[in-house]
This record gives C-alpha cells, structure tokens and sequence, in this order.
C-alpha cells in the first residue's frame, strides 16, 4: 500500500476481490455467511472481528471457543462462575463490538470491559465481571451495574426498563478518549453506563453461569454515529 498506488485503492477498498481471498483463507465459508457475522458488511470487516474476538487463553478452564472463533461455550459446571476476554486490548479512540447470548442466562450474566488482572473464574454464582476493580460490567439479570464488587446503579435509568431477553443483540460502546462505557440493545441507545474508566487496555469482556450457554461477541469498529 506504500510503495504502489493500485495496491493502495485495492486494498482500501473494504470490498475488494484481495479481502475475500483473504478471508476465504481464515475464515470457513460457513462461518462468512453466519448469521453470527450478518452485521459486518465486507470480508474486511469480517476479518478484522476475527482479530478482535475471544480469546482461547484467556478464558476460565470452563470454558471453550468454537471452531468459528466468534463463539464461547460455557460447560455445565456447578458452582462456579466463568469469564472470558477478548485478544485485543482497546486504549484509544471509540469502539463498538456486538454481543449476544444464544442461551438462558441464569441466575447471573454479565457483559462489560476488564483488563488483564481480572479474575475469570470464581466459586459460586456471582457478577464476576464487576467483581474487583479490574471490571466493569452491566448485569443483564438484574439490570445493574457492577464495579469493584459492588452494584453502582440501576441500568438502564429508565422506569420500569425490560430486561435482556435471549437473542437481544446488545452494543457496547467504549469511548477510550472520553473514559466512558455505554450499551445500545436492538439499535437502542440506553445511555453511558460508566466514567473515568482507567487509561490502560480494556478488553470486551463476559461472565456466565449457566451450563451449555454460548455467548457470541463480534467487534464492529467504529460506533454507528461515527
């Protein structure tokens, strides 16, 4: 892209013939027409969430990733909490990346940011994201957040606010500049969630409790209001 000009229009060009060889080379043509990356409207941006996904190693022993990279899977084990991170660590500018439970959500669910000293497995049925001050995390259960092991709110601030139901695409929002978290359900934008977040890497982040549930997370770029 340097050194040549056709190389440059060619691949900045989110579309281009050179993305999809790309991406046929990472990513099984199953899993480009997935339902799980219906968001993302080139090979580019599909290739791009691959970087951007769950992370193998950095998951509880509960839990694995599915050969499609975008999804996790919480074995049935009792008594114990379960958390996973994403590869890439975020520490500037704006980023929005799309979550969705693909099962029940037990008695606790929580989906936020953490950085790399957070726990990822814990005894019990807790909101082990939010669980220390390593995370920050919105309890789709009881609609609260959670920081430093402690609930700081209610979420969204609404009345009378529904709470997730299964298949719910939710987008969180993190605004690395201006320190904040926010979430978006179904396109609905439900307001910042968290401030003063540290300047360090924040990595996407879940915890679950519920046995076979499967959790998909795809990195989409930029918020949609640019």
């Amino acid at each position: 892209m340097l050194v040549c000009k056709k190389w440059y229009y060619a691949l900045s060009d989110d579309r281009s013939e050179i993305w999809a060889i790309f991406a046929g080379r990472r990513l099984s043509k199953a899993v480009l027409k997935s339902p799980v990356l219906y968001s993302l409207p080139s090979y580019k941006a599909k290739l791009r969430a691959l970087s951007y996904a769950w992370d193998a190693a950095e998951c509880s022993r509960n839990i694995f990733i599915k050969p499609n990279g975008f999804t996790l899977h919480r074995n049935p084990v009792a008594q114990s909490t379960d958390a996973a991170r994403g590869k890439l660590g975020l520490t500037a500018g704006r980023h929005c990346w799309e979550v969705c439970w693909e099962g029940p959500l037990g008695t606790v669910a929580v989906v936020g940011v953490a950085t790399k000293e957070a726990t990822l497995q814990a005894a019990g049925y807790v909101p082990l994201i939010g669980s220390n001050v390593h995370s920050w995390g919105w309890n789709l259960v009881e609609n609260s957040l959670v920081h430093g092991g402690h609930c700081t709110g209610a979420y969204p601030r609404l009345a009378n606010a529904p709470r997730y139901q299964t298949g719910d695409r939710l987008r969180i929002i993190l605004d690395c500049d201006s320190q904040t978290l926010a979430f978006e359900r179904d396109y609905e934008f439900l307001g910042i969630a968290f401030f003063s977040l540290p300047k360090k890497p924040l990595y996407p982040a879940v915890s679950a409790v519920y046995g076979n549930t499967e959790i998909s997370m795809v990195y989409l770029g930029w918020p949609l209001d640019g």
